[in-house]
């Protein structure tokens, strides 16, 4: 069974029985630019945690979104849209650029072997729910209008400092969100904003008699109501999130619903690049095609984030990166010799390998114990085949085929070599070497091996 962490205090929370069905909800991508690794690392944790959950017997619906509107370029619910920007950038409409990053999103989402969501909800179908949910809050007393927006008054939510442990007394006008001289607190926030005369922005909406759009943070709150109902039993997202647009997210279900928004939360930790932020400006934003480039496949990648903890602080190097590979290389060799030599395999195979890899997973998604467990583990090749059901890094992949491949040239390479015939031996390896594949003699007879990934 699944244990979930108290971050803070180091707590076993007691999830589900087995069997039920777990209902999670993903923060996704603000589709209006390519995402690079350190956005992807997050979806490969998440989708261990699914993977995960349906091994232990779990049912799983989750939900994705993809922001197409109302992200701005600050958390002061100010600046431009970032579908906005991302148009003007490339000379396209907003739409536009709404399918084309999303559709690379995925391009590269199934790239890594994800598994698919239940539910991919673009933030754009829903703005009659967002009105209805603005309509509830105002009701309740939790909203004001400003001349720029309807604001969430986070002075009517008493909890509303506790999920990220803010200092609300102490949170001066610009510290965290940035203030107006119409905005009662600091901590409030745009749940719809107006689009004033003259300003542009394509995708308008009419509410209250203006023309405007939804606040970032709203989209979630009625994408999980209207998709999952609620509480949820996990919402996921990085540890940027958690101050404000998660912080809001809780707040605004609440004064939507009267309940809470989700029982659990993870929380994934940041990448750094050669141990700095990823930014534009010290030129390392590297996307999984900047990898490919470089030779790496988005298993190698995904093969390195797995090595580290979800919660852990993660520092990306290619040096890394190139461990990682020749780590998943290693792994596929043990595999190939397993498809070649199965009856030995199988003999000297420790029954509960898989069960204690499971049982790391199981622990807070403890997938470096696990990884270390498969380094020094024996093996079967069903124990593989469950490995890459748990992980998901494409180990198997051609192996089968590859083996009946790899097996005829083999054998008549021993033919040559008992022949003394070492010219046209030589001629069967190198050909085998130019389909990636070497020759490992062993004291039981030649194996075949891959080079690379």
């Amino acid at each position: 069974m699944l244990k979930i962490y108290n971050t803070a205090k180091r707590e076993i929370e007691k999830f589900k029985p087995a069997g039920e069905l777990v209902k999670i909800y993903t923060c996704g991508p603000t589709v209006y630019n390519f995402q690079h690794i350190g956005n992807y690392a997050s979806y490969i944790y998440w989708d261990l945690l699914i993977r995960v959950l349906k091994i232990d017997g779990y049912k799983v619906k989750r939900v994705l979104n993809f922001t197409d509107v109302g992200h701005l370029t600050s958390d002061a619910d100010s600046g431009e849209d970032k579908l906005e920007k991302g148009a003007a950038r490339e000379g396209k409409t907003v739409y536009e650029i709404a399918e084309f990053y999303g559709d690379d999103f995925m391009r590269n989402f199934r790239a890594l072997e994800l598994t698919e969501p239940d539910v991919i909800a673009h933030a754009t179908d829903y703005i009659e729910d967002d009105m209805k949910a603005v309509d509830k809050m105002t009701e309740k007393g939790f909203t004001y209008e400003t001349e720029d927006g309807i604001y969430f008054d986070t002075g009517k939510f008493e909890h509303y400092a506790d999920f990220a442990k803010l200092d609300l007394a102490g949170l001066q006008a610009g510290a965290r969100v940035g203030f107006s001289d119409e905005k009662r607190q600091a901590s409030d926030f745009a749940v719809w904003k107006f689009i004033k005369p003259g300003e542009k922005h394509a995708m308008r909406w009419d509410y209250l008699g203006r023309p405007g759009y939804p606040g970032w943070h709203l989209e979630c709150s009625t994408i999980i109501d209207k998709e999952l109902g609620g509480p949820i039993d996990i919402h996921t997202g990085g540890i940027d999130h958690i101050p404000v647009h998660h912080t809001n997210e809780i707040a605004q279900t609440y004064a939507m619903t009267g309940r809470e928004l989700a029982k659990y939360w993870l929380h994934c930790n940041f990448i750094t690049i050669d141990g700095e932020k990823i930014s534009k400006s010290l030129g390392n934003v590297y996307t999984l095609d900047d990898l490919a480039e470089r030779g790496f496949s988005p298993m190698d990648f995904k093969m390195w984030v797995l090595s580290g903890h979800y919660q852990g602080t993660r520092n990306f190097t290619f040096e890394s990166l190139v461990g990682a590979q020749a780590r998943r290389l290693a792994w596929r060799n043990r595999i190939a010799e397993c498809y070649q030599n199965k009856e030995a395999t199988a003999a000297s195979n420790d029954n509960s390998a898989f069960d204690k890899i499971l049982e790391a997973v199981n622990d807070n998604l403890n997938s470096p114990e696990a990884f270390a467990l498969i380094d020094n583990l024996n093996l079967s090749l069903d124990d593989w085949k469950k490995i890459d059901e748990l992980f998901g890094l494409k180990l198997i992949k051609d192996s089968p085929d590859l083996s009946q491949k790899a097996l005829g040239p083999i054998t008549e390479r021993e033919k040559a070599r008992a022949k003394k015939n070492f010219d046209e031996a030589d001629l069967i390896r190198d050909e085998l070497i130019s389909q990636g594949i070497t020759i490992k003699d062993t004291p039981s007879g030649p194996i075949w091996q891959y080079l690379k990934n």
